[in-house]
């Protein structure tokens, strides 16, 4: 039984005469009258009663009809998914934002859609806030993963399930590489390489500040960075302790520099953030979908 004569049987069926269904499936009406007898002759039934203008379907005729319709809208619904499936989306997403462990989860979500979406590329860009959202303003980014302390309020953004970790990296030589985490006061007296954008007193909160208190206009930061792969090197060479955030800089057993984390401890928030009224290509805004998705049942 083929799917073409069952999709010529329900024409005739719903047109209710072979004129009819041949006008409509530009076909001979002869033609048309031997594929339902070859049709009848195969099931073994009468399914027309054949009158001078028009045909009416038997009782075994209505019966076709029906499980006729079921098996044309399965197939129907099945050729449509295949071909949304053939509707590849492709295109480029771009992202910015600033070195954090969190760029894991950003990844993991870049994996999940490659196995759907192969033809969509990802272009990160590294820099500090200031870096990020000057591109993301100018319409350079699709995307910016902003570091707390980070003014936030003209962008539309969604919160990062994730906390960058505090803490200073120093060679192993070190005096305060013998301690396992750092305070305030160890801090005051040796030269620190701090981020730029830490050191901004521009925040109506900036965490940072907040955990040194009164000190900490006494620090003495003899360089500052806004990629922490830079500052680990100057820590290396001996230039001073670096603040930066956990797992940023290379701390493995064949380098000269080791990561304690501040005390009490101190974390950042993270934001994805976009351009309020941004109209996205289909790539992006396919990653932001899965992120909002992903995000949201973390």
């Amino acid at each position: 039984m083929e799917l073409r004569v069952l999709r010529y049987f329900l024409t005739v069926a719903r047109e209710g005469s072979i004129t009819g269904a041949a006008d409509f499936l530009h076909v001979t009406q002869p033609t048309l009258s031997r594929q339902l007898k070859d049709l009848e002759q195969e099931l073994g039934k009468k399914l027309f009663i054949r009158r001078s203008h028009s045909i009416v379907l038997t009782e075994e005729g209505m019966h076709l009809r029906k499980r006729a319709e079921e098996i044309i809208e399965m197939v129907d619904k099945l050729e449509t998914e295949f071909h949304s499936m053939e509707e590849t989306i492709s295109g480029d997403v771009y992202i910015g934002g600033g070195e954090t462990d969190a760029m894991k989860q950003i990844a993991r979500v870049v994996k999940k859609l490659q196995l759907n979406y192969p033809n969509i590329r990802y272009h990160l860009y590294s820099g500090n806030e200031d870096d990020v959202t000057e591109r993301l303003d100018k319409g350079l980014l699709d995307f910016g993963i902003l570091i707390q302390p980070a003014d936030i309020s003209k962008y539309n953004y969604i919160n990062i399930p994730a906390k960058d970790v505090w803490g200073v990296v120093m060679r192993k030589d070190s005096p305060l590489a013998r301690k396992n985490t750092i305070q305030a006061t160890d801090l005051l007296n040796v030269p620190l390489i701090c981020s730029r954008q830490v050191m901004k007193q521009t925040f109506s909160k900036n965490e940072f500040a907040d955990w040194f208190g009164e000190d900490f206009d006494k620090l003495n930061v003899v360089s500052t960075y806004n990629l922490a792969y830079n500052a680990g090197i100057m820590v290396e060479e001996g230039i001073g302790y670096a603040i930066v955030l956990d797992k940023i800089v290379n701390t493995s057993s064949d380098r000269n520099l080791c990561f304690r984390p501040l005390d009490p401890k101190l974390e950042s928030g993270l934001n994805l953030v976009w351009k309020k009224h941004q109209v996205f290509s289909s790539a992006a805004n396919m990653f932001l979908n899965e992120i909002q998705g992903g995000f949201l049942r973390s």
